[in-house]
């Protein structure tokens, strides 16, 4: 399980403001939750696996490490101890994931599996079975797996993450510490959480615990549908503080489709840098201070950006007559798009709205 170190050692505080309310802002009484999970644990435990990826790493005679150096082995070098050459050895890293269909397809991190010589899939009566690589994703943190089996495995069904809300029911499943199957609930906490971890962060916040292992495995809603891909964790210490975080079905189950049909995954590009309208750069674009938008910062050479014409100080407002609103909104539409697609841009040149017209290309890995 990846997990965010905050970077200062800081007391969070959390004040409280209380005030009068009246009942037409209550307009109907919260659903009480379920008088147990037990149903619905049982129902979906049987499509989760534990993963196990095994790594050749090499070792110093003091500890095991993957590219870099470890912490002890710095420090036996800088006090001068002797080392043996380095030797291969095998590591293994555990993980989660879950099977989606009969036929031994399974969704896992990319982080669990990236770099594994072999990779073991555990199902939840203990059974083992190999499981080869389809393809994956560093993007967005997500692999698929085709596990060998003769017979048909049970599985589970996406939900749809967009109809999920904040303070809705969520069930967590993984192997978290390596312990094997566990079961914790919370809620969704938030939505839309961009934790700078890629072009396409949009996560959901939940408080249902998870820790280090628990990565690739599914969180469902109350109907027994996986509605995300837990894949990190806020934390001071690496353990659970109420605050996970899961990729959201609707843009896991787009990226493992593709991985499953064709191996890899193809985005569009238009090869141009953004930046937010902030009240600095809106005055001296004689914008409003509040306006919504995203500035061109940079356009790359001989890009499709370039091709149609787009300028650094253009502003853009929409796409393809979706309204942008922030810098994350461009990467994320364009990139949805397969390569070769026509786009109309609108954006804001010299006071003028104008459209330009543009053509996606393949990104450059």
């Amino acid at each position: 399980m990846a997990w965010i170190a905050p970077t200062t050692n800081r007391r969070s505080v959390l004040a409280l403001g209380l005030g009068l309310a009246t009942s037409s802002m209550f307009p109907a009484r919260a659903r009480g939750g379920p008088d147990s999970f037990a149903p619905l644990a049982k129902l979906v435990t049987p499509a989760v696996l534990n993963i196990a990826a095994i790594r050749d790493v090499t070792t110093t005679g003091h500890t095991a490490t993957a590219p870099g150096r470890g912490q002890l082995e710095e420090m036996t070098r800088r006090f001068g101890q002797a080392r043996r050459p380095p030797a291969a050895k095998r590591a293994t890293a555990l993980g989660s994931g879950f099977l989606i269909d009969a036929g031994g397809v399974a969704v896992t991190n990319n982080h669990v599996v990236e770099s594994a010589t072999e990779i073991h899939a555990i199902t939840n009566n203990g059974r083992s079975l190999r499981a080869r690589l389809v393809g994956r994703d560093d993007k967005t943190d997500l692999a698929v797996l085709k596990l060998e089996a003769r017979d048909p495995l049970p599985f589970v069904r996406w939900g749809d993450s967009d109809r999920i809300d904040v303070g809705d029911w969520v069930l967590a499943v993984g192997n978290p510490f390596g312990l094997g199957g566990t079961v914790t609930a919370g809620i969704i906490s938030a939505r839309g959480r961009d934790l700078h971890a890629g072009p396409y962060d949009d996560f959901l916040q939940l408080d249902a615990p998870i820790n280090q292992g628990n990565s690739g495995g599914p969180s469902f809603n109350m109907d027994g549908e996986v509605i995300g891909v837990n894949t990190a964790i806020y934390s001071p210490s690496g353990g659970s503080v109420g605050i996970g975080f899961a990729i959201p079905s609707n843009l896991a189950r787009l990226i493992v489709d593709e991985l499953t049909r064709t191996g890899r995954i193809e985005r569009g590009w238009l090869g141009v840098s953004v930046q937010d309208v902030t009240p600095d750069v809106a005055a001296g674009l004689g914008l409003k201070p509040d306006f919504d938008g995203v500035v061109v910062a940079q356009v790359a050479a001989n890009s499709p950006a370039a091709r149609a014409g787009l300028r650094q100080g253009d502003v853009i407002v929409a796409l393809n007559g979706r309204r942008i609103d922030q810098v994350r909104d461009v990467p994320r539409t364009i990139a949805a798009l397969k390569p070769e697609t026509d786009i109309i841009l609108t954006l804001l040149r010299g006071g003028r709205e104008l459209d330009i017209r543009a053509t996606t290309a393949r990104a450059p890995q």
